[in-house]
């Protein structure tokens, strides 16, 4: 038998560049849970319309919404307004919690981080090298298993590193089907759920005060999606 498209798989990168460290999560599922799993994701962002007003086109970037930088609806809900404040945390943090209950429940979904800390001054090799690792590991992982992948990622592709990374590896081997295939993030919810998973996994690794509340969020609603349980060094 011919191998199979087993593998559809979304990643995004976070980080730290003053320490160094890089970070890419991602979320996948079989060609054949694609729909449920976007299905399970979009009737989650509905809840967000019903209870929040956030449209289900604006996108969620977690560095945005989880910080309260973004002002993801023009109604601020009643209940983060205390004394005439607006607590813009407190809503991206339940927000949060809410798409993390998401990606822990939906069927056929996994998910995965790893990560990488090098030089600060040279966090574009890292980031570079980080990710020929993965995909060296996602290789290897089809290899074994005699099936084939797709990679998405956000950007623009403008950025040919990835691109090298895919086409330096011995084409009569190759299991990741094409090049990564760049989506706007804007416009993908599946993008944005690598986004959130990615940003996750910056924090169970990268402790610092700032972002304490979020410490444990990857063990709480990721691990059990995550087959290593946890992000990875890579």
């Amino acid at each position: 038998m011919p191998p199979s498209l087993d593998r559809l798989i979304y990643v995004d990168d976070s980080g730290n560049p003053a320490s160094g460290t890089v970070v890419y999560g991602w979320v996948e599922f079989s060609p054949d849970h694609w729909a449920s799993v976007l299905r399970c994701w979009l009737e989650m962002r509905k809840r967000l319309w019903r209870e929040f007003s956030i449209p289900v086109t604006q996108e969620l970037h977690a560095t945005e919404y989880v910080n309260g930088r973004s002002r993801i609806t023009k109604r601020f809900p009643a209940k983060h307004l205390h004394n005439g404040v607006e607590y813009w945390k407190d809503l991206g943090r339940e927000i949060a919690v809410e798409c993390l209950e998401t990606l822990r429940c939906s069927e056929g979904l996994t998910v995965g981080a790893v990560w990488r800390e090098g030089d600060p001054c040279r966090i574009a090799q890292t980031k570079r090298e980080a990710y020929a690792a993965l995909i060296q590991r996602i290789e290897n992982e089809l290899s074994g298993s005699d099936s084939l992948a797709m990679v998405f990622m956000d950007g623009d592709g403008s950025d040919s590193s990835y691109r090298a990374t895919h086409r330096n590896l011995t084409l009569g081997d190759r299991r990741v089907i094409e090049d990564a295939i760049h989506l706007d993030s804007r416009s993908s919810q599946l993008v944005q759920m690598a986004d959130l998973v990615a940003w996750c996994a910056n924090s169970h690794h990268d402790r610092h005060t700032g972002n304490e509340f979020a410490w444990e969020w990857y063990s709480t609603y990721l691990a059990e999606r995550d087959p290593r349980r946890q992000p990875a060094q890579i």
